[in-house]
């Protein structure tokens, strides 16, 4: 067996032709979905981009433990554990969060890697003395920040270094997947994954994917959108909004690149392919921008996913729900390889039926959906709620965990998926690094909420049904208790507590 999996960040599935988005022409995706089982009620997990990948590697459910950080000595990574099977598994990215303090378990997990820099806010060139006010000029005030200490710093300084097309990091990420398979697709036993943060914020695509989404903008560069309320004029916004598109556009030439690399050498034959991504993003829909500060909304949670398997090929819709913790097992299952007993996905190729899905933030709302209708019950009060994480590994973002998080932190008894291991118990205060910039001081919006998706499929008028509610609730319960939630997680949402 043979595996290729595409994994993009933040790639709406609305905007994508096979799920009837209309907005920008997607002839690649069109073309994957006319070979592929695509997913219809695909769902994410944890969010945002490290717990993401963390659910994807593991297949478990973190976010009622844990906020973003690294893989922790007792998570079984599909990726080794191919590896222990002697399937080789090779990781391009340019992802740069694997490099920081709260990814930097994740890639050597892989039997071979390769990084592409110049991403975002990767810190990739050493220019020591910028000619900042140059620089600044030519960017609209609301992404150059305060110089280089700032998250907008970085990436000025790498877009002097990305000038051609093939300069682009994605662009690079495709190309070196197509060396891989250039030099190891006669061979056999390899899984080959090529993840780009594109269409990931900034939205900074090569010219001439911008062109069919020419606006009316005539100032500097716009293309990096806050988190949060949609505040900027029509202009500014059409702007933002053309340069996801753009970016969008460039991600489905690369895949296209890839799609015409299986023609040629008819690698539909034994070659296994799923892309997918880690979640969506906002584009001005509910008065938002972003993740993170807001509802859970079908457009961050409800993804694409599409899987070719060279056994059973054929284009078809699924319906059944599935899940970003689906993934590691479908590529266990490749191979023949059971998952870990602690795995809460299944293999995306079986036919196991989800009665309801678990979605959310680390500190936020717990979300859970049937498939009809979405629910998601917050604390009373985000602010005073008690909440701590469970780790081994105390790292945020890009730091550590401070003394001052450390110094109240107690030994927890082991949960059945620690391997019999005890964990740190650190309390989350309103000055931890992670509380207001992905933890739950960051929310903007904090009301329990319903929807029926059948009739408001928008989620623009929230639904009064105590009966529906209270199943929803039961569901919910369920599932936090299948995932051994800790008994603060109960509580924190007013719940009974009936495990551990």
């Amino acid at each position: 067996m043979k595996t290729v999996f595409v994994l993009f960040d933040s790639l709406n599935r609305h905007m994508l032709g096979a799920y009837g988005g209309t907005r920008i022409p997607t002839p690649n995706f069109d073309r994957l979905a006319e070979r592929t089982r695509v997913y219809d009620k695909h769902y994410v997990g944890s969010l945002p981009c490290m717990p993401a990948r963390r659910d994807l590697l593991t297949g478990r459910l973190t976010f009622l433990h844990r906020s973003w950080g690294p893989l922790e000595p007792f998570d079984n990574a599909f990726p080794e554990l191919l590896k222990s099977k002697g399937v080789h598994s090779h990781l391009i990215t340019d992802h740069y969060h694997y490099w920081e303090d709260g990814g930097a378990t994740y890639h050597n997990r892989y039997s071979t890697f390769e990084f592409v820099r110049g991403q975002e806010s990767d810190p990739w060139k050493a220019m020591v003395q910028p000619h900042w006010e140059r620089l600044r000029e030519k960017y609209h005030e609301a992404q150059t920040g305060g110089g280089p200490i700032s998250k907008y710093g970085p990436h000025i300084i790498n877009r002097e270094f990305i000038k051609e097309e093939k300069d682009f990091p994605s662009v690079q990420c495709f190309a070196h997947g197509l060396e891989f398979l250039d030099m190891n697709r006669d061979a056999d036993d390899w899984l080959l994954q090529i993840e780009t943060f594109d269409p990931h914020e900034p939205f900074f695509a090569p010219d001439r994917f911008k062109e069919p989404f020419r606006t009316d903008w005539d100032g500097p560069i716009r293309d990096w959108p806050r988190y949060g309320r949609v505040e900027e004029l029509p202009d500014e916004a059409n702007e933002l909004r053309a340069n996801y598109y753009a970016i969008v556009s460039l991600c489905d030439f690369l895949l296209g690149q890839l799609l015409d690399y299986f023609d040629e050498h008819d690698l539909w034959k034994d070659t296994a392919l799923v892309v997918t991504t880690d979640h969506g993003f906002l584009l001005g829909e509910h008065d938002f921008w972003a993740k993170n500060r807001m509802n859970m909304y079908e457009e961050i949670v409800h993804i694409p996913l599409f899987v070719y398997d060279p056994r059973d090929p054929g284009a078809r819709r699924v319906s059944r729900l599935t899940q970003s913790v689906d993934v590691g097992p479908t590529f266990l299952d490749l191979y023949g390889i059971a998952p870990p007993p602690e795995s809460e996905g299944f293999s995306l190729l079986s036919e196991r039926e989800r009665e309801a899905v678990l979605f959310g933030y680390f500190g936020g709302a717990v979300n859970v959906t049937d498939g009809r209708y979405t629910y998601h019950r917050f604390p009373a009060d985000l602010d005073s709620q008690e909440i701590f994480q469970y780790t081994l590994m105390p790292t945020h973002l890009s730091q550590r965990f401070t003394p001052e998080e450390l110094s109240t932190s107690t030994l927890a008894p082991p949960f059945g998926w620690t391997k019999q291991v005890p964990v740190l118990k650190v309390p989350v205060t309103q000055r931890s690094p992670m509380y207001s910039n992905y933890g739950p001081g960051a929310l903007l919006e904090k009301e329990t909420r319903l929807y029926d998706l059948h009739v408001d499929a928008g989620q623009t008028e929230p639904l009064d049904n105590a009966v529906v509610e209270d199943r929803m609730i039961e569901l919910l319960t369920g599932l936090m208790e299948a995932n051994e939630a800790p008994a603060e997680a109960f509580t924190r949402l007013g719940l009974a507590f009936r495990t551990r």
